[in-house]
C-alpha cells in the first residue's frame, strides 16, 4: 500500500498561536508550518525565552493551579486542568508542540498510508520508563487498547481495529475506516504494563519530569527525570504544583511571593502584581461561552436563542476582564485552527437589545422569563462574565441569577447529568478540528447542551469521514456557520491568557491545547 509521510498528513493541522515575546506584552506568531517535525531529536530551540538571560541548570519552582487533579491516571483524567499537569509526566507516541504540530515522543518516526487507515511508528532508540524499565512494543499495544477501552464506542477510538506488533521497533494501528484526524488522539500516555496496578497511585511515564507526590487539594510534586531521552531537558529539578481553589489566596500567595508562576488572570489581577514578575500574555485556547441546555423550555425556540446571542454584551466581557485583548467568536472552534476557522461567524450577531426584545416577543416571551446560570467555581472569570451576562439579560427582560457550584459537582450535574438551564464555562479540545465539534451531533454523549440540528450532523459526519483536506476545509467551516446561525448556544470568545511568571524565570511557552510545560522553563543567570 502506498505511504505518505506525517509531514503531509499534518498539512491538515496548520495552526497559528499567540505566543509570548515580553513582559510588557505578546503578539499574534505567523502561521505555523503545514509540515510537522520528524526528526528523533527536539532541541531547545523549543524553549525561546520570554525574557532575555542565559538558561542555568537546576531550581525549584511552585507553580499555582486553581483546580485539583481528577485522576492520577492519565488514560482516566477529565479536566483539562489535570491534562496541563500530567503533560510533564506521561507522553504518547506523538506529543504537540508549542505551534500545535505533532512530533515524535515515544515514537521517533511514523508514517500514514494514503488511505488514512494504518498508521506506522517505529519506537524510539533508548526510551525508558522513569522506573528505568525500557518502553516496549508491548507497551505500545496494551496502551493504546486499554486507552481505547476506557474511552468506549462514542469515542474517536472506536474505529480502532487493531494494534499490530510488527517487531520489537515497530507497531501499526490499523483502523477500520481512513481518519486523517487520528494521529492527536495517539498523544495519549504510553505506560509500562507491568505497573497496571499502581496507576491511579504511583504514575509512571516517559516525560521529562516523574513523580514523587500528590496529596488531594494540595499539592502535586514532581522532579527531573535523569533518563529523559532528550538530554537537554528539563532544565528545572523540581516543580510543586500547589492547588489553590481561592482566588484571593492565588493573588496574596503571588504578592507573597510563594508562587513562581500562576495563569489565567484577569486583567485586574496583572496589574496588581507590580514587581517580581512578568506578565506575559497568550490564548488560553477555549471556548468560553453561555452554554445553553437546548431541552429548557424556552431554548427549544430558536428565536429565544438567538435573542440571548443579541443580548450578550461579548465586548463588554471582554473589556472588563480581559482588556479588550481576548478573541471574540461566534462558535465552538478556536481561531488557532486557522485553517478550518470560520471567522465569519464572528459578525452573525452584534449587540443590538431591540432585536432581542422583538425575538423573545415573537416566541412568546414578551416579558422574558427566569433563568438560572450554573457557573463553576474554579475560574474567576466565568463568574465575572457571568455577572454582566445578568446585567445584560435585564435588559431585555430575562432574570437571570448565579449557581456557583464546585467543579466536580458541575461535572457531575451539569456536564454530564445535564440538570441544568444555563453555564458559563470554557470548552476545550484536542488537536483535531472534529474535537471542538464532536459535542454537537445529535445523542452524542458528549452533547450536554442537548442540541440536534439535520443539517449540522450530515455536514459533521461527513467532515469526519473524507479524507479530502478540503472537502473537509469546507464541512468545518460549514458546521460552525450552521451553530452560530441557529444559536446552539453563545460563544462569548478565546479569553486571553495573562501568566504570572517569576522575574527570575523565562522559558515560559503557550500551546494550543491543555499543557503547561515546565521542562521549557528555566532560571537566568
Amino acid at each position: 500500500m502506498k505511504k505518505r509521510t506525517n509531514k503531509i498528513l499534518l498539512s491538515v493541522m496548520t495552526l497559528v498561536v499567540t505566543v509570548a515575546l515580553c513582559a510588557c506584552g505578546g503578539g499574534k506568531g505567523g502561521e505555523s508550518s503545514a509540515e510537522s517535525k520528524n526528526s528523533s531529536e527536539t532541541t531547545n530551540a523549543d524553549a525561546e525565552s520570554t525574557a532575555a538571560g542565559t538558561p542555568v541548570k537546576g531550581g525549584e519552582v511552585t507553580v499555582g493551579i486553581a483546580q485539583d487533579l481528577d485522576s492520577l491516571d492519565p488514560h482516566k483524567m477529565v479536566y483539562a486542568g489535570t491534562s496541563e499537569v500530567l503533560f510533564n509526566v506521561f507522553e504518547g507516541l506523538v506529543k504537540p508542540d508549542k505551534s500545535g504540530d505533532l512530533v515524535p515522543a515515544v515514537a521517533s518516526e511514523y508514517e500514514v498510508s494514503e488511505d488514512a487507515k494504518e498508521y506506522t511508528f517505529t519506537l524510539r532508540d533508548g526510551i525508558t520508563f522513569h522506573d528505568g524499565t525500557p518502553v516496549t512494543v508491548d507497551d505500545v499495544k496494551y496502551s493504546i487498547d486499554r486507552y481505547a477501552e476506557i474511552q468506549g464506542e462514542s469515542s474517536a477510538f472506536s474505529i480502532l481495529d487493531n494494534v499490530e506488533v510488527v517487531d520489537e521497533k515497530t507497531v501499526k494501528v490499523h483502523l477500520k475506516e481512513g481518519n486523517s484526524e487520528f494521529l492527536p488522539y495517539l498523544t495519549a500516555a504510553i505506560l509500562p504494563q507491568s505497573n497496571e496496578a499502581n496507576f491511579a497511585t504511583d504514575p509512571i511515564g516517559t516525560g521529562p519530569f516523574k513523580f514523587v507526590s500528590f496529596t488531594p487539594g494540595q499539592s502535586f510534586v514532581v522532579e527531573a527525570y535523569d533518563g529523559y531521552w532528550n538530554p537537554e531537558l528539563p532544565y528545572l529539578d523540581k516543580v510543586t504544583f500547589k492547588i489553590i481553589a481561592d482566588s484571593d489566596a492565588i493573588m496574596t500567595e503571588l504578592q507573597a511571593g510563594t508562587l513562581d508562576v500562576y495563569q489565567y488572570l484577569t486583567g485586574d489581577q496583572a496589574a496588581t502584581l507590580t514587581s517580581g514578575f512578568n506578565i506575559i500574555e497568550g490564548n488560553i485556547n477555549y471556548v468560553q461561552g453561555l452554554f445553553l441546555n437546548n431541552d429548557f423550555e424556552p431554548f427549544k425556540d430558536v428565536r429565544v436563542r438567538q435573542a440571548m446571542n443579541y443580548a450578550v454584551d461579548k465586548d463588554m466581557i471582554n473589556e472588563f476582564l480581559f482588556g479588550g485583548k481576548s478573541h471574540i467568536i461566534g462558535t465552538n472552534m478556536i481561531p488557532a485552527f486557522s485553517k478550518y476557522y470560520n471567522e465569519e461567524t464572528e459578525s452573525v450577531y452584534t449587540r443590538d437589545v431591540e432585536k432581542a426584545k422583538e425575538l423573545l416577543a415573537e416566541a412568546g416571551y414578551p416579558d422574558g422569563f427566569d433563568l438560572k446560570i450554573s457557573v463553576p467555581d474554579n475560574y474567576a472569570p466565568h463568574e465575572g462574565t457571568a455577572q454582566i451576562i445578568v446585567e445584560n439579560l435585564k435588559e431585555v427582560g430575562i432574570n437571570a441569577t448565579i449557581e456557583l457550584i464546585e467543579f466536580s459537582s458541575w461535572v457531575a450535574d451539569v456536564y454530564n447529568g445535564r440538570q441544568y438551564e444555563a453555564t458559563v464555562v470554557a470548552l476545550d479540545g484536542k488537536l483535531a478540528p472534529s474535537s471542538w465539534l464532536e459535542k454537537y451531533p445529535t445523542g452524542a454523549p458528549k452533547n450536554f447542551v442537548n442540541y440536534s440540528n439535520a443539517d449540522f450532523d450530515e455536514a459533521y459526519n461527513a467532515a469526519v469521514a473524507t479524507v479530502d483536506d478540503a472537502e473537509k476545509v469546507e464541512l468545518y467551516k460549514k458546521c460552525q456557520m450552521i451553530l452560530a446561525e441557529d444559536a446552539a448556544s453563545v460563544y462569548v470568545q478565546d479569553p486571553v491568557n495573562l501568566v504570572a511568571l517569576n522575574e527570575k524565570l523565562a522559558g515560559y511557552v503557550f500551546y494550543p491545547c491543555a499543557a503547561q510545560d515546565m521542562s521549557l522553563v528555566y532560571f537566568t543567570e
